[in-house]
């Protein structure tokens, strides 16, 4: 059953304001509907951190190509690992961020785009579009399989993988002021919404790493300290952090022509204000490529994807190009990949285009998935990573075993093996109700409650759902040795309730 997005969320995290529990929804409400209130409030800075990815990639080094971690760039060797900026809010911000995108962004968005199917069925990404049952709402295995599909229909033809280069730093700010107006009908920003796109322009951020004060890591007492008078925060208040050495740093992009650009990634409006900045480029494309030269056109998020025939390439790339400029962004080059769909002995088989050569058997990747035309696989560094987070977690659970048999002085330490199966086998494959419990401070006494916590399945979930919306059951296989990977990882180690391996 599908279940509409509701602007309050208990947030767990610490930050520089206290947490909002549901017990203080009806409060909040009050605070962040009224307009006057938000348009006199104080936006705290938020917190910065960044998520590294680590990437095989094929690379090409001085004309030759292999896989490596690393690229050559600049004439000089740097890492693939790829760097997400991620920013959050405290509480109530993001409650008035979250409550402006649902209650009065996503709704005028969303009228806009209904009056032009087209266009709508086009943006992706960020949204919540039905199936066609009525029953739940579409997500990325959905998105890819209309591009596969299509790419069936078409069978002759070619597809264009485009990237925005560095989206959300490089959002210009007067054309996103623009951009925010147009879509509330407004020729300008009431106040309460120009505070909005003040926090979200000229935001202010302090490092997470600046908070780990101690030898890299969190004053722990001090944290104790706040939680136990009720308050799940860094500093007793903001004034903690302004009177501490940590440096609160501020947005101050500027690209080449001197324009201030950039949003944070990661607060519950981001997202949206993306789709809005990118709605006069979205309906370009409609008006003068799919109307007018009947190319099929897809964006999720800063991922186009594009299917037209082998003579348009030139005049779709380019077109793509000049668009992007007029909204002062930039399609990167490197990730651009063109695929060719043709068949080939009695099927329908991908050739991937580099220049005038053609490889043959070379995917289109969307969305995670690979697509050779005659079958649909999960993307094999996807799979890779599920494979390395498992084997990383049965080495943390050794290590934890022995510092525990040093600790207690003892001759034997079992592995606990049911979260193991659960995470990274069949057996979590479904979901389930799981037993938890929280402990909250409430007058200086640690109070715990018990409650069930859903387990919404594991990585297996996924693939065997993706496989039978995808219709495709090469994507089963291709997990198909899991269990035997687990079983073989465990018993490299030493735990007395398994049997070693010779």
């Amino acid at each position: 059953m599908k279940k509409q997005k509701d602007w309050f969320k208990d947030r767990g995290y610490p930050h520089f304001t206290n947490k909002t529990p549901l017990s203080v929804r009806e409060q909040i409400k009050n605070y962040v509907s009224n307009p006057k209130k938000v348009a006199r409030h104080s936006f705290s800075p938020l917190i910065f951190k960044e998520i590294k990815q680590r990437r095989y990639k094929l690379s090409d080094f001085n004309g030759v190509l292999k896989r490596s971690h690393k690229k050559i760039k600049d004439g000089g060797i740097v890492s693939n690992t790829k760097i997400r900026e991620i920013l959050y809010a405290t509480h109530i911000d993001a409650h008035i961020f979250s409550y402006y995108t649902q209650k009065l962004l996503t709704p005028n968005y969303e009228s806009y785009l209904s009056s032009k199917p087209l266009l709508s069925n086009s943006i992706t990404a960020y949204r919540q579009i039905e199936t066609d049952d009525k029953l739940k709402f579409k997500n990325n295995v959905h998105f890819a399989k209309d591009v596969f599909d299509e790419i069936k229909i078409r069978v002759n033809c070619v597809t264009l993988v485009l990237d925005i280069e560095n989206f959300f730093p490089t959002l210009n700010h007067k054309k996103l002021k623009l951009a925010w107006a147009k879509i509330i009908d407004k020729k300008s920003l009431p106040k309460d919404h120009y505070n909005l796109f003040k926090a979200t322009t000229r935001f202010s951020y302090v490092k997470l790493k600046d908070l780990k004060t101690m030898n890299g890591h969190f004053d722990e007492k001090e944290l104790s300290k706040h939680k136990k008078n009720g308050k799940h925060t860094f500093f007793e208040n903001i004034n903690g952090l302004l009177d501490s050495e940590i440096i609160i740093n501020k947005n101050q992009k500027l690209n080449k022509n001197k324009k201030h650009i950039g949003i944070p990634q990661g607060l519950p409006i981001s997202a949206l204000l993306a789709n809005i900045y990118m709605l006069t480029f979205d309906e370009s494309i409609i008006n003068e490529l799919t109307l007018k030269h009947d190319v099929f056109y897809r964006r999720y998020s800063d991922d186009i994807v594009i299917i037209c025939k082998e003579n348009q390439i030139d005049l779709v790339e380019n077109f793509i190009i000049d668009e992007i400029k007029k909204n002062d962004l930039k399609i990167s080059k490197e990730k651009t990949e063109k695929t060719l769909f043709k068949v080939h002995n009695d099927k329908l088989q991908s050739f991937n285009i580099n220049g005038v050569e053609l490889i043959k058997n070379v995917p289109l990747n969307y969305l995670g998935f690979e697509f050779y035309g005659y079958q649909t696989l999960i993307k094999s560094k996807n799979l890779a990573q599920f494979y390395r987070e498992m084997k990383e977690t049965v080495k943390r659970k050794h290590k934890r075993v022995n510092s525990i048999k040093e600790k207690y002085l003892l001759d034997e330490a079992p592995l606990f093996k049911r979260k193991l199966y659960r995470l990274f086998s069949f057996k979590g494959s479904k979901s389930r109700k799981l037993p938890s419990k929280k402990t909250d401070f409430i007058d200086g006494k640690a109070v715990t409650k018990v409650f069930q916590r859903k387990f919404r399945g594991n990585y297996l979930r996924y693939v065997y759902k993706s496989s039978d919306d995808l219709q495709a059951p090469e994507i089963k296989r291709q997990l198909r040795n899991h269990w035997k990977i687990l079983k073989k990882t465990i018993m490299k180690y030493e735990f007395s309730n398994v049997k070693k391996i010779d």
